[in-house]
């Protein structure tokens, strides 16, 4: 091993509810459930959102003698209007995802529009040349609940809404990724992943893990690997966050590279995405996370690509606001930096917080960073705004007394569309930045 492909671990040191369906019985009237919702969520509806929340569900009451796809409920406003048809979840904040505007009468007809639905989505990222990327983005392809990513050969499906939690439902799913991901050579495991979160707050029963589609029954692959921008990353569908990587990164990992130079530190590295690529332009970098699983998928994912890297590149355990602060307050300084956090709002309530957790990161960057140098910044909370998080890197800059540049406004590659009237699909926000 040279020098310049020199990795290792080293830590800093001081310088540096109830079910939305009534059971029937044989020769008995079938029980379904209709919502009727206030103003506020009939105008949001009409708008274009597909959500309604709990706190705007006037009642909901049971019906006689009518039949609804299972899962579903009709959906109208206060003066007896129909909106349509939405997946109901008496336990979630979110109780309603619209899923047509119509009143679907019949399970036939639900089935159908989700294999439509199925179809559609894969078509518009048929030409995206990349072995990974989202195929299902849940509401920006009007299937609510549904997340679809690919990983080389291997698919791995969530179905995070309660009345997705069906056995047709996975089984239609299935049945359609293997008609349209052909040939059969390039697709070895269709696998469903659950999310322990969601599923307490929607009240579902999926398993952890569960092998939905298999070339070989016996010997599922769970793990794999796949090329993102000509690097070699490592997958395994039972571990990891999320769905086990971050596909919409990818182009900004590629433009971060176009701006980067010298000496890098990549903040929130997880398993080295910006890393990686930044590795391929700069003389060294710096991967930070506080999670040592994660970094150890990086230092394998370093391996795989050692031949295309030129820079030094190790890994540093630490809390991200604990190691800035104390590099910031030692003096170090880097020509580039990526600020990668996690979400820091998962509600409304954490909005505060979150944009004082992203000011505090971005100044102790700004103060790092020597002349011309670039900071790539980044924030995935659906719930801060673009213009919320532009203002605070502004701050960040006038009190870390810089005078910074935007070269670049991005967000999530293609494959994560962005839907005018569902605000919440451009969660993810990305400026790429000089600090004169």
């Amino acid at each position: 091993m040279t020098r310049t492909q020199k990795a290792v671990f080293r830590r800093p040191k001081a310088k540096t509810a109830a079910a939305p369906h009534a059971a029937t019985t044989a020769g008995s009237p079938a029980t379904f459930r209709s919502a009727i919702v206030n103003r506020r969520a009939s105008d949001r509806l009409r708008g274009g959102h597909p959500w309604v929340y709990a706190s705007d569900v006037v009642e909901v009451a049971d019906k006689e003698d009518a039949s609804v796809p299972p899962g579903l409920i009709p959906v109208t406003d206060q003066r007896g209007i129909p909106l349509g048809t939405a997946l109901y979840s008496p336990t979630s904040q979110i109780a309603l995802r619209l899923v047509s505007r119509e009143v679907l009468e019949t399970d036939a007809d639900w089935l159908a529009l989700v294999e439509a639905r199925l179809r559609r989505a894969l078509a518009l990222r048929a030409s995206m040349e990349t072995e990974a990327c989202r195929l299902v983005f849940s509401e920006a392809d009007e299937l609510p609940g549904i997340i679809i990513d690919r990983y080389g050969p291997l698919l791995l499906v969530q179905l995070l809404a309660r009345g997705l939690d069906r056995s047709e439902i996975r089984a239609l799913v299935t049945r359609i990724l293997r008609e349209e991901l052909t040939p059969e050579t390039v697709l070895d495991t269709i696998v469903e992943r659950g999310d322990a979160r969601i599923a307490a707050i929607e009240g579902l029963q999926t398993p952890a893990l569960a092998t939905l589609y298999s070339k070989d029954a016996n010997y599922p692959q769970l793990e794999t690997s796949f090329l993102l921008n000509g690097l070699r990353f490592a997958y395994d569908a039972a571990s990891g966050q999320k769905t086990g990587a971050f596909l919409d990164q990818r182009l900004n990992y590629a433009a971060a590279a176009e701006h980067a130079r010298g000496d890098a530190l990549d903040i929130c590295t997880y398993q080295g995405g910006f890393a990686l690529h930044l590795a391929r332009c700069c003389s060294r970098v710096t991967g930070v996370d506080a999670s040592r699983s994660a970094l150890e998928v990086a230092e394998r994912n370093l391996e795989a690509n050692r031949s295309l890297l030129s820079a030094e590149l190790d890994w540093v355990e630490a809390d991200a606001f604990e190691l800035l602060r104390a590099w910031s307050d030692a003096g170090n300084a880097y020509d580039t930096i990526v600020l990668d956090p996690p979400a820091f709002a998962k509600s409304k309530r954490a909005v505060d917080g979150a944009l004082r957790g992203y000011k505090e990161l971005n100044l102790r960057a700004l103060k790092m960073l020597r002349p011309g140098g670039v900071l790539v910044t980044c924030s995935c909370s659906h719930h801060i705004s673009a213009a919320d998080f532009s203002a605070t890197v502004a701050a960040a800059a006038a009190d870390a007394g810089r005078r910074v540049r935007l070269l670049e406004r991005r967000g999530a590659a293609p494959d994560h569309p962005v839907i005018l009237t569902i605000p919440e699909t451009e969660y993810l926000k990305c400026l790429i930045c000089v600090a004169e």
